[in-house]
């Protein structure tokens, strides 16, 4: 069972938003909505197999508690997290207990032995 203790983690929601540059032309921008913490577990092997995930991308549940704001984000956002992108894939209500957890399903790409671009 999941508890307030067990979010050791800091996620950020991104909305992808137009905003206007120099010429007044709307660029898609990846804008950050929400900060919350949460617990993340990495799906095993056998559920990536199962899900159809292949090559180099990583698939993981973030629980986060549930709130008016939590529940407020859509499949179309995108979670930033250990310097990587995160796209979800699905949100559902978790199984500890009714409207307390979300759990949110998210796959990132994930390239063995590069750096983060620091030298």
């Amino acid at each position: 069972m999941t508890t307030a203790q067990d979010l050791d983690r800091s996620i950020t929601f991104e909305r992808s938003q137009d905003v206007a540059n120099q010429f007044n032309e709307l660029i898609p921008t990846w804008l950050p909505v929400l900060k919350v913490r949460a617990k993340r577990r990495d799906a095993s092997d056998g559920e990536k197999d199962a899900a159809g995930q292949i090559g180099a991308t990583l698939m993981t549940r973030f629980v986060v508690r549930s709130s008016s704001n939590t529940r407020a984000v859509l499949p179309t956002d995108r979670i930033s997290h250990d310097g990587l992108i995160w796209n979800i894939k699905g949100i559902k209500q978790a199984d500890e207990g009714r409207n307390r957890f979300l759990e949110i399903t998210a796959i990132t790409s994930v390239n063995h032995g590069e750096t983060d671009g620091q030298d």
